[in-house]
């Protein structure tokens, strides 16, 4: 199985623990994530963004605070701007919010229900298959020479005979080398690998 596949297995599961859907944010730095995935309310998603909250979001900056899991309905949280009860209004009524790995490179995430609170259970299930995805998404530190001279004669604007000429090999060689680069780039198509590489700093 493709780490790119392990990922779509693993947010299949849970999509069934989060009947109301998630937002998974993977190794977040300078504010973005590497990796990014969202199935809450399109309606919620739009209120939210016009109007501002991930500023003033509660599960954000407990996510960059602490490690762990907690719901939306510990009374430990501070939510001044009401910004649970606009969620319930949009089918979010019951969450829970986990975040792990290094504050450098920040893992956050939140699930939600409609019809009950999560159990222990499914808190501890989701926590560890957030903490699965946290791993495999890690960025490589490098990739191969091969993998770096193919992606750069792309990424200047070579097809794919031009590039396999300029590197003395095969077309299928050079297809070799790309899709190598794909899969340890996480990217389903080559562009995708190429950005990914530069916001790496592997390129």
């Amino acid at each position: 199985m493709t780490t790119l596949a392990g990922i779509d297995l693993e947010l299949r599961k849970l999509g069934r623990l989060a009947s109301q859907g998630f937002f998974i944010g993977l190794h977040i730095r300078f504010t973005s994530p590497l990796m990014s995935f969202q199935t809450f309310n399109p309606s919620w998603v739009n209120h939210y963004t016009d109007q501002g909250y991930v500023l003033r979001d509660p599960m954000i900056a407990w996510g960059f605070s602490t490690s762990g899991t907690i719901r939306w309905s510990d009374k430990r949280l501070v939510d001044p701007y009401g910004i649970f009860k606009e969620a319930a209004a949009y089918g979010l009524k019951y969450g829970i919010t986990v975040a792990c790995g290094p504050i450098r490179s920040r893992t956050v995430c939140s699930f939600a229900r409609d019809d009950r609170e999560f159990t222990d259970e499914e808190i501890a299930t989701i926590a560890g298959i957030v903490h699965h995805l946290h791993e495999m998404v890690e960025p490589p530190e490098k990739l191969t020479k091969a993998q770096v001279e193919a992606l750069r004669c792309i990424a200047r604007g070579d097809r794919h005979a031009a590039a396999a000429a300029k590197l003395g090999i095969s077309e299928s060689a050079l297809k070799a080398r790309l899709t190598s680069a794909r899969d340890r780039l996480m990217a389903r198509t080559t562009v995708e690998a190429i950005q990914r590489a530069i916001d790496y700093r592997l390129l």
